[in-house]
């Protein structure tokens, strides 16, 4: 079994601009033109049994819009998450909404949303997210939108999880992208509920880093990701098939810890 903990697909209102956008900020040719159908069809292409779908509220005035749109598509091989913009006005109430819609977790990414992940006015959103038991996705480290300004550093991180160490917390890119020396010596052994996901894995770090750094974080903590449509699940799956795990240790990765978290 592949559960991919990290895919993204758009309203097909707005999913072409969308992808054509990322596509010229990023330069990365892209699996998918960002379709749900697509999506879908391209996830069963490659033997992957259920994709986590991820979307982002970059306005307060798109929770609602983006949300009941997520609700639609959980069902089949999608299981969705939602999204909250921190600087909304009814964010407690959009969560509470989050939870009744059947949505198991919150996507938040401080580059689209412009807030640092450690700012101390997120903690409340933070701790409400745990209350309701809903898992909170962040995107982690560099990302070619704002390359200047990392938002999700890991020391930012770590700061975060010992202020609300009750949050199922799920840190993309390996605990952040691009910063993982770092993670290695801030983020990674760190106890509790802090889960790292291999999103944009594939091409990016060495084998003996990504090793390094699930040997010492425990395999039991790390989720497949791909990021799709900017990698796909096959290559960052192989990724992790190439490395001196046991079988047991691959398969907590591939899939069982997904299925722990998710409650399946």
């Amino acid at each position: 079994m592949l559960i991919d903990f990290h895919i993204h697909a758009f309203n097909e209102k707005v999913a072409e601009r969308a992808v054509a956008k990322l596509e010229k900020i990023s330069g990365l040719t892209p699996k998918t033109r960002g379709l749900i159908t697509e999506t879908r069809d391209r996830l069963s292409q490659w033997g992957v049994d259920y994709g986590v779908l991820l979307p982002i509220a970059t306005k307060p005035s798109q929770q609602k819009i983006i949300n009941d749109w997520s609700a639609e598509q959980n069902c089949g091989n999608i299981i969705a998450f939602g999204s909250v913009h921190p600087d909304a006005e009814d964010v407690y109430d959009e969560l509470e909404r989050i939870k009744s819609l059947g949505l198991k977790g919150v996507k938040l990414h401080p580059d689209y949303q412009n807030f640092e992940i450690d700012e101390e006015r997120l903690f409340p959103i933070y701790k409400k997210i745990a209350q309701l038991g809903l898992i909170c996705v962040f995107h982690a480290g560099y990302d070619c939108y704002s390359p200047g300004h990392i938002h999700a550093t890991p020391q930012m991180s770590k700061r975060v999880h010992e202020a609300v160490p009750e949050l199922k917390m799920v840190l993309a890119h390996l605990g952040a992208n691009r910063q993982w020396e770092q993670v290695e010596e801030v983020l990674a052994g760190l106890p509790g509920s802090i889960y790292f996901d291999s999103s944009m894995l594939a091409g990016y770090i060495t084998e003996e880093q990504a090793y390094r750094i699930i040997k010492k974080h425990g395999a039991d903590r790390i989720l497949l990701g791909s990021d799709c449509p900017w990698s796909g699940t096959l290559e960052n799956a192989e990724l992790i098939k190439s490395l001196p795990l046991t079988v047991e240790e691959k398969e907590l990765i591939l899939y069982k810890n997904a299925q722990r978290l998710l409650g399946m």
